[in-house]
């Protein structure tokens, strides 16, 4: 195997190198699990005294050093990084009495919800920011500053605004997207090449012409890209927000198991929590490649037109999800099973749809 300075690895390359690879972080987690492991005595009949009736504290606490030093047994503790073995076994444990699925959902709804309502309001915005110049002279630098906005001080402002319950975890999640979106879609219409603006203007487009046919697409195309950026960004303030009311999702089991010294459940959290970021990172990129077609393809394939019928009802579905859900929350259970059987449906048109796209 020879790569040469700067080339990426394909192929079985890339597969054999990326097998190593796992087996060397494993391996390097482990040894350095043992390094830091401890070994605590085991004793029958000891018992914390507390010095409370005038006692000879170091009295007290040479007896303990000699029970411990005498102990015959010893078991092997791990109190800062615990080895891949145990964090694996320790997901038995959350998913039957932690309730991992149903946390791990809740959160993944309100990262879906944080999304939704931050590029609802993003893209118009950002949209009358980047085409109105008196706009963008007015509010532009406002704008720009708001990155510099410090998120995790400001949820004191979300709990008096939105209360302490979901209402707040979404619009705290929903704003820190949002701040670096908006002059991010902005960036993205000045990027807009002038030979589509000049080519539409001479085909006598008017302005909303221009801005659905050249700046819609031409914003969108690339937005999916930084969406993907955000995705990181999305769940540090998920855990922000459910440490403020740790009743339920991911970001308040892991400050509970946290607390509670159960380190093996801590980093099981995080593995979990990375494998989603990771599947939505690769779910936004399908997306890219269904919705953006002509980033990747030519000619349209066949099976286009039924995948992305698939997507936008799926979009559609969970879009009317969330307007039920603060519109007519009585009907919560009925559109649940609706979207089920919506999102169901339209998997297997995806499905379909990809196999016409492979076929070929």
């Amino acid at each position: 195997m020879s790569l040469y300075l700067g080339e990426k690895p394909k192929g079985a390359q890339s597969l054999m190198l990326g097998i190593i690879g796992i087996f060397i972080f494993l391996g390097v987690w482990w040894a350095l699990a043992e390094f830091f492991s401890e070994q605590k005595p085991v004793l029958a009949h000891y018992e914390t005294r507390l010095d409370t009736e005038g006692l000879n504290r170091d009295s007290l606490a040479r007896v303990d050093s000699i029970a411990f030093a005498t102990a015959k047994e010893h078991v092997k503790i791990y109190p800062i990084l615990p080895p891949p073995h145990r964090v694996f076994l320790s997901f038995s444990e959350l998913i039957n009495k932690d309730a991992l699925i149903s946390n791990t959902a809740f959160s993944l709804w309100l990262n879906l919800k944080g999304y939704f309502w931050a590029l609802l309001i993003a893209f118009p915005l950002g949209f009358i920011l980047g085409l109105s110049p008196i706009v963008r002279g007015l509010f532009g630098r406002q704008v720009d500053a708001l990155r510099y906005l410090p998120l995790s001080a400001l949820t004191g402002l979300f709990i008096i605004w939105f209360g302490i319950n979901d209402q707040m975890k979404i619009a705290f999640l929903a704003f820190g997207i949002l701040v670096y979106l908006l002059p991010v879609i902005v960036t993205r219409i000045d990027e807009v090449d002038d030979v589509y603006k000049t080519a539409v203007f001479t085909l006598g487009a008017n302005t909303w012409q221009t801005i659905r046919t050249v700046y819609v697409p031409a914003v969108f195309s690339k937005l999916i890209d930084d969406i993907r950026v955000l995705t990181a960004i999305s769940w540090t303030y998920i855990i922000i927000a459910e440490l403020l009311n740790r009743t339920k999702g991911i970001g308040s089991l892991i400050f509970l198991k946290g607390k509670q010294g159960q380190i093996d459940k801590v980093f099981a959290i995080l593995i979990v929590i990375v494998l989603i970021g990771f599947l939505q990172d690769r779910a936004f990129a399908y997306l890219d490649r269904r919705l953006n077609p002509h980033k990747y393809f030519s000619i349209a394939p066949d099976g286009l037109a039924e995948t992305r019928y698939g997507i936008f009802s799926i979009l559609g579905a969970l879009t009317l999800k969330i307007f039920q859900e603060i519109f007519a929350p009585a009907y919560n259970d009925s559109m649940r099973q609706l979207v089920g059987i919506v999102c169901v449906a339209a998997l297997l048109i995806i499905l379909y749809g990809e196999y016409k796209i492979r076929k070929k």
